[in-house]
């Protein structure tokens, strides 16, 4: 069987292979496009207001403490504590600098070509569909009579024009505001600009040493002498960066620390920061109105012996060898404290001297064993609202210097308190406040100690002494008018007494109910309870009187009011000692302040590229929205011993504009060549040049992306 013939080399029956485009110019398309574009700039832009609203690079406690253990967690596994040195964040931006340069390859040949682009291949069909067009039949005129009325009034509207003659008809095109396609790539250059800018101000430089295992981030606790050379980045070794030091008055640094997620490191500077002095003014309300730092710049290589002295203040920072000095923060810097340890839970009332100053831990014995006392910080001022002031009309009022503290046990945990120097004036009586927390989420809970007459809590505290001395209190009970005739009575009676004052110092009125619910029946607690609560505050009424006799107090016409009215208040006071915690109360009786000016210095090598990115931002999107591309036709050809003149416009934007310029040209024709002659409407027509819809120049590959 023969084979059948092969088919002939020029059939048109078989099929023409398809073409696919190439991965490259695929590729090229998608990074190009704008969907993409507008995706990445919406994640950053949401990323942004992230980072604005989460106050970035804060102490991994801070943000335990604000957020609470789950969602502190789900954060840091996202890096919101750091997004603009998130990885994530770092691509997202590294592709959309791609994807902008993508487009800006692209489309800015075509721009620049469509700039000096006349588009003298335009069809009369195509003219007559624009909505911003005219029509002259002029039997007087030729052509070329036609054409020098044409470009007068061209001339006079600035167009530039160029002229072709396609033998049965002649193509005047014109066209201004050309330099409007510049806006598109100022825009898109400007994000490029800025996108590299913000990769280079950040922490990429870090990033990078990190994974190269240069640098290692500190998370100890530990003096700027003893951090390891791992840890610290050498004058110069990074580009940008953004740090903060503290400095006490009249001490100098020649470094500031990065904080770094759980850690920071140490970046030294290639001068020394001398504050000589600190000030520091105050609203009404309290709050810091301005604060400012005399500063002294030591710098041996290029100021020789001679520093530098300027002033740094809130938005007037100091600027030095492209270094930039913030004031950002202010605090303590280890003011000297003379502190007064008076017992809260032993016998004896005399107190204990101790000096030290904020930053110290000093080493003292409590109940259980050795505490840490940790001076935090001292304030000279407080103003806070008064008690009984109205939201609309708030008054403030000085309370004097304060000083934190915590208090550490053996096994790490801490308290942290707060005490008032001064006493203050509550409710016409005079206390002296401590406040206490047993964790920086919860508010502080506040122990008033009454002021005795001599203007200190010594009265109070020598009442506690004698409520926990056993011996001196069985002996007062013996000399006081006994309550039973029965001595074995008397004795049980006492005794009772005895337990319940015991009870009370160790955990208030609620131990005493306690008590009376574990040992008497139900029917009969409230009786009981009544009971126990009259004996105890008999008991502690006596003890009282005991004290005042103490201090030679008149008692032959009874206790007074003002008396009264401190026994009550002790009483609540030592209601809810046991809950303060604290072995002792601290009394501040002297201090000498030294304050400290927290200065944030930065500095940034691509700042200028920066700030060129957002000047060609500002200039591409004014000449986006304030200028147009704007193009005008006229074709001219012989018909009837004539000439047929159609002039027809279009703009790229901004059309209501457009409209009434066109109209301005057509009437300055008119005023040449006489009225134009009615044309009706005519069908749209699409031109491989020119689309007419709306009259506007759509069909534009330049400005597609």
């Amino acid at each position: 069987m023969n084979d059948p013939p092969a088919p002939a080399a020029n059939a048109t029956s078989a099929p023409k292979p398809v073409r696919r485009p190439r991965l490259r110019w695929v590729l090229l398309e998608f990074l190009g496009s704008m969907n993409l574009a507008i995706t990445l700039l919406v994640v950053v832009a949401i990323a942004s207001i992230i980072g604005t609203v989460l106050q970035q690079n804060q102490p991994y406690s801070d943000y335990v403490l604000k957020l609470g253990p789950f969602w502190f967690e789900i954060f840091r596994g996202l890096g919101l504590y750091d997004v603009y040195g998130a990885i994530w964040f770092i691509g997202i931006l590294a592709f959309l600098i791609l994807s902008t340069s993508v487009c800006i390859y692209r489309k800015a040949p075509l721009l620049l070509r469509e700039m000096n682009r006349f588009r003298t291949q335009v069809q009369l069909h195509s003219l007559r569909g624009f909505h911003q067009r005219a029509e002259w039949r002029l039997p007087d005129r030729d052509p070329a009579a036609a054409q020098a009325e044409v470009t007068e009034v061209l001339r006079a509207r600035r167009y530039r024009w160029r002229v072709e003659d396609r033998g049965d008809h002649r193509i005047v095109a014109a066209m201004k505001g050309r330099f409007s396609r510049l806006g598109y790539l100022c825009t898109h250059v400007a994000v490029v600009v800025i996108g590299v800018g913000g990769l280079l101000d950040g922490n990429l430089w870090l990033k990078i040493k990190e994974w190269r295992g240069e640098v290692v981030v500190e998370t100890r606790d530990l003096m700027a002498r003893d951090i390891p050379p791992i840890s610290r980045l050498a004058p110069g070794a990074v580009p940008a960066f953004r740090g903060n030091v503290m400095l006490p008055e009249g001490s100098a640094a020649n470094f500031v620390f990065l904080r770094v997620r759980d850690g920071f490191l140490l970046q030294e500077l290639p001068f020394a920061i001398e504050l000589m002095n600190f000030q520091v003014e105050y609203h009404t309300t309290g709050q810091p109105k301005s604060f400012l730092s005399q500063v002294r710049i030591h710098d041996q290589q290029h100021l020789g012996n001679q520093p530098l002295e300027a002033e740094i203040r809130v938005n007037h920072p100091l600027t030095y060898r492209g270094y930039t000095l913030y004031q950002s923060d202010f605090g303590d810097g280890g003011s000297n404290l003379e502190l007064r340890a008076w017992p809260l839970i032993a016998p004896q009332p005399e107190p204990v001297a101790i000096q030290g100053k904020v930053g110290d831990t000093l080493r003292i014995a409590g109940p259980s064993g050795s505490l840490s006392l940790e001076l935090d910080n001292f304030r000279l001022f407080n103003l806070l609202p008064e008690p009984d002031s109205r939201p609309g009309d708030r008054k403030f009022r000085g309370f004097g210097p304060s000083f934190s503290f915590k208090l550490r046990d053996p096994t790490g945990e801490a308290r942290e308190y707060f005490n008032y120097m001064a006493p203050v004036q509550l409710e016409n009586r005079w206390f002296y406040i401590s406040g206490m927390r047993d964790r920086p989420s919860a508010a502080f809970r506040y122990l008033h100690i009454p002021m005795d007459p001599n203007y200190s809590p010594e009265r109070f505290l020598r009442f506690n002494a004698q409520l926990r001395d056993t011996a001196g209190l069985r002996g007062l009970l013996s000399r006081s008018t006994p309550l039973a005739e029965n001595a074995n009575l008397q004795r049980d009676l006492d005794q009772v007494r005895l337990n319940l004052v015991e009870l009370f110092v160790r955990g208030g009125f609620a131990a005493v109910i306690e008590r009376a619910r574990a040992v008497v029946p139900a029917e009969r607690l409230q009786d009981a309870t009544t009971l126990y609560l009259n004996l105890l505050r008999d008991t502690l009424a006596e003890v009282f009187i005991e004290v005042l006799r103490e201090e030679g107090v008149d008692l032959e016409e009874g206790v007074g009011e003002r008396e009264e009215a401190f026994f009550n208040d002790a009483v609540s006071a030592l209601a809810v000692l046991p809950e303060h915690g604290s072995p002792f109360f601290l009394q501040l009786t002297g201090f000498q302040q030294v304050e400290a000016s927290g200065l944030q210095v930065t500095r940034s090598a691509v700042t200028r590229i920066v700030y060129a990115g957002f000047a060609l931002l500002v200039i591409g999107i004014f000449i986006m929205f304030y200028t147009s591309h704007r193009r005008l036709w006229a074709w001219l050809a012989v018909e009837d011993g004539g000439t047929r003149l159609v002039a027809a416009g279009a703009s790229n934007r901004r059309q209501a504009e457009f409209a009434s310029e066109f109209a301005q040209v057509q009437a300055a024709l008119t005023r040449r060549l006489g009225s134009p002659v009615a044309v009706g409407p005519t069908p749209v027509v699409v031109s491989p040049e020119v689309s007419v819809t709306s009259g506007r120049l759509d069909h534009d590959p330049a400005l597609e992306e």
